[in-house]
């Protein structure tokens, strides 16, 4: 009977630390990072990888518990999230604080293993997220903007772990999940309107779910679209891409486009949610492109 307890309680503990660090997101998050390294590096190290990953997973976890922690009040109010673990008081502020702190000095420690750049920008990247695009949410749509920055950096840095310099490529890749971020939170956004306009959140760019609004998605896919075909044109230093892959890409991207194109016609939350799990497989399957391009194509 006891041990019974013992084992519910640990599943509700796992259950809301995995809650509270977002780990699902956190996870597709530091793939991002897995594949930026693979797409660098000449000789696959697995101990590089688990560093990456483990560390990654501690520094976006970290970014997402401190989210929840000043939002507090906010998640308490919309119907999304208000079962997360700090409006239902299973965690505690301070506790949730600890598991940050924590998260972050193990993450830190991790990646420096890797080089400093990675470690650093990691650490700068919690910062954009939490000091600044956190409490625009609620003062401007531009927050998107700002919080697109640490949402593009984990693929760059995947690829400055394993060369520990800048360049062309991480910089293509930056742009390329920079771009991605757009059409897709404005999906989200589109979709969660209602609920963010109770919390008093301006995530789409007009404030309305209008034609305004859809036209920038489709304008910012565009663009996702020439930057992911960069690659072909070999003025990209080391990263590239051969012309089936590339053909691929631009398949995808066509695909995406047609659900931006159909948001803009129908305005509706139907068209905006088809739009948010096309532009979740094109991301993965642009990356998985990207890795089987190198290792088997070029």
């Amino acid at each position: 009977m006891l041990v019974g307890k013992v084992e519910h309680l640990n599943t509700k503990i796992f259950k809301d630390f995995f809650e509270i660090t977002k780990s699902r997101l956190s996870i597709s998050v530091v793939f991002s990072s897995i594949t930026g390294y693979l797409l660098a590096t000449e000789t696959v190290d697995t101990l590089h990888i688990l560093y990456l990953f483990l560390g990654g997973f501690c520094m976006v976890g970290a970014s997402n518990t401190l989210n929840q922690v000043i939002e507090r009040d906010y998640d308490a109010i919309m119907k999304r999230t208000q079962n997360r673990p700090i409006p239902k008081g299973r965690i505690s502020i301070p506790s949730a604080l600890i598991i940050s702190l924590l998260m972050i000095i193990l993450g830190f420690f991790l990646l420096n293993k890797l080089n400093l750049k990675t470690a650093f920008f990691s650490f700068f990247s919690i910062l954009i997220y939490v000091l600044i695009y956190t409490p625009l949410k609620t003062i401007t749509p531009l927050s998107v903007f700002i919080g697109a920055f640490p949402g593009a950096i984990p693929f760059m840095l995947g690829w400055v772990s394993a060369t520990n310099k800048f360049g062309i490529e991480p910089g293509i890749l930056f742009m390329l999940q920079f771009f991605w971020q757009f059409p897709h939170f404005w999906a989200i956004s589109w979709v969660m309107h209602d609920d963010y306009q109770k919390a008093g959140f301006k995530m789409l760019p007009t404030g309305n779910k209008d034609r305004k609004t859809a036209f920038q998605i489709t304008f910012y896919t565009l663009w996702m679209i020439l930057i992911s075909l960069i690659p072909y044109t070999h003025y990209s230093g080391s990263l590239s891409l051969t012309q089936n892959s590339a053909l691929l890409i631009l398949t995808l991207g066509i695909i995406m486009l047609y659900f931006s194109i159909d948001l803009m016609v129908k305005k509706s939350n139907k068209a905006a949610s088809k739009l948010i799990i096309v532009s979740i497989f094109y991301l993965s399957l642009v990356q998985l492109i990207f890795i089987f391009d190198k290792y088997f194509l070029a």
